[in-house]
């Protein structure tokens, strides 16, 4: 009845995904193609989690 009181979980999960994306962006304008690399594995981990909760609901 009140389910339109409830907060989107994956709300919180979408802003860390795309701040990574953004600073993996960053990384790799400024050629520091390691750590580009690390930040894009982890916001597609992120990113994982977020289909995950998708799935469930």
């Amino acid at each position: 009845m009140f389910g339109f009181f409830k907060k989107d979980p994956t709300a919180k999960l979408r802003k860390q995904y795309e701040a990574k994306l953004q600073d993996a962006m960053h990384m790799q304008r400024n050629g520091k193609i390691r750590e580009y690399s690390f930040l894009t594995a982890e916001a597609e981990e992120i990113r994982a989690k977020i289909e995950a909760l998708r799935a469930e609901a």
